[in-house]
């Protein structure tokens, strides 16, 4: 034992783990003549903790670690001492001792009927709301426009409003809530980065036709590096998965016995591995696996459609690294046996033909398992809006053939420097008063100095600038008016 755990202790040595388990010493015998009998409260984490040390589960170590009535001890004390003598025979022979520190009292926790509204999407009125909490043993008085609601000992679980909201719910029935989505407000909190990656490569692998699969973290050992689990829900399901795929192949396999042959699945989940004593290595992948028809069949196709092949395999292998590893880039194995993905020096994917228990008319089965990459995303910049304001003026140019509006743009950007703001494009016109295979293409130039208010005649200057060096670079004129 160690100095965290709570002990029951005679006059020299423990005889009793708190909580969790007694010893033959206070066992009660046929030859038993005097009792003490103790009612106690322990802290529910403590018990637990001591129970998982010590390896002892029992009944009593169920119900401590839950939480007990605190404030129902004195009741079980007299009801105890009653059975006992009404049973046993016997007296008491000193009345009971209350050795707590300082009295507890029960808890008290205002609801407001507008909070369970908002929270609920439905009004429940008062009056339900009484007769609800009523029914499992609050004690509900009217405080103001709130309800004081006493929390009954037995219930250690309700400390807060939120707690007895959930209870309404519960009561009155889930079915009973409203299923349409009602208006809200979205959070400012942006997602973890690796929430981020996760949703970009589910939202791309679902958009292109797949399937998301949820499978089992446990699995037989597969590997060298197989992180054994101290508690296994079976014996044959005891490590933790290295790899996303065998599960995936398994769902593959349930299918082709319910008889679907066209199947298309993902997963992004947890992979584990341990390299002898180093610590615990834990990352995200996205694994696929296809098998079966290139597309649905249509009633109006005779013929047998074709088979997913290893360029259908490549093309969602390189669909999944763009999504979940776009450092990577894609490549042949050096012995042309299947594709990886590569960052730097690490291959940090795999695809290829995979192995399965498959009927005979099933198609070859092909899969791909990519590590996700998470990076923090860049922050947006942040720019005042402008105080001073702007210049503007509109050019209507006529471009020789070949002549391109990128190139136009390039140059009065170079030659109207950091003053010119914006640049758009918003008309083209071909016809009279245009040379032949000659455009007129009309732009808007927005010019603004964030510190003082441009004058027209430092406005015109640049403009006059730009303009020369357009016809003398690529021979674009200013169109006649």
């Amino acid at each position: 034992m160690t100095p965290e755990m709570t002990a029951i202790c005679d006059a020299e040595r423990p005889t009793i783990v708190a909580g969790v388990m007694g010893s033959a010493e206070s066992e009660v015998s046929a030859t038993t003549t005097d009792i003490v009998l103790e009612c106690a409260y322990f802290q529910p984490t403590r018990i637990r903790r001591t129970r998982r040390t010590l390896g002892l589960s029992s009944e009593s170590s169920y119900r401590f670690e839950r939480g007990i009535d605190l404030l129902g001890m004195p009741d079980a004390m007299r009801r105890a001492i009653e059975l006992i003598t009404a049973v046993a025979g016997g007296e008491v022979r000193e009345p009971p001792l209350d050795l707590w520190p300082e009295p507890v009292k029960e808890r008290v926790v205002f609801l407001r009927p507008e909070r369970v509204a908002l929270l609920l999407g439905m009004t429940v009125e008062r009056p339900e709301i009484e007769r609800l909490l009523s029914a499992i043993g609050f004690v509900v008085a009217p405080k103001d426009a709130r309800l004081a609601v006493q929390v009954p000992g037995w219930r250690p679980d309700v400390s807060q409003e939120v707690d007895l909201i959930e209870e309404i719910a519960r009561l009155k029935g889930y079915d009973a809530f409203p299923d349409e989505l009602r208006p809200y407000r979205p959070g400012t909190v942006p997602d973890a980065p690796l929430e981020q990656a996760k949703g970009t490569v589910r939202r791309g692998l679902a958009a292109a036709g797949l399937y998301e699969a949820r499978t089992f973290p446990l699995v037989p050992a597969d590997d060298a590096g197989a992180v054994q689990v101290l508690n296994p829900m079976s014996a044959e399901e005891g490590h933790l998965r290295t790899r996303l795929l065998p599960g995936l192949v398994r769902r593959v396999e349930h299918n082709w016995a319910a008889r679907t042959r066209d199947v298309r699945l993902f997963e992004v989940g947890s992979v584990f591995r341990q390299a002898g004593q180093a610590p615990l290595e834990e990352w995200t992948s996205v694994a696929l696996v296809l098998t079966g028809g290139r597309r649905p069949p249509h009633w109006t196709e005779g013929a047998k459609l074709p088979d997913m092949d290893i360029w259908d395999l490549k093309y969602h292998f390189e669909l999944a690294v763009r999504l979940g590893a776009p450092s990577a880039r894609v490549q042949a194995a050096a012995d042309g046996s299947h594709w990886e993905a590569v960052a730097g020096d690490a291959v940090v994917g795999w695809a290829g033909v995979l192995e399965a228990d498959a009927p005979v008319w099933a198609a070859p089965l092909l899969g791909l398992e990519v590590r996700l990459e998470v990076a923090e995303r860049a922050a947006a910049p942040y720019r005042p809006l402008p105080v001073t304001p702007p210049v503007e003026r509109d050019l209507a140019l006529v471009l020789p053939p070949g002549v391109t509006g990128a190139a136009v743009g390039a140059v009065l950007r170079q030659k109207a420097g950091a003053l010119l703001e914006s640049l758009l494009p918003f008309d083209e016109y071909r016809g009279a008063g245009i040379p032949p295979e000659h455009r007129s293409v009309a732009w808007h130039c927005s010019f603004r100095d964030p510190s003082r208010t441009l004058r027209e005649n430092e406005v015109d200057e640049l403009l006059e600038k730009a303009l020369k060096a357009l016809e003398d670079e690529l021979g674009v004129r200013r169109r006649a008016s």
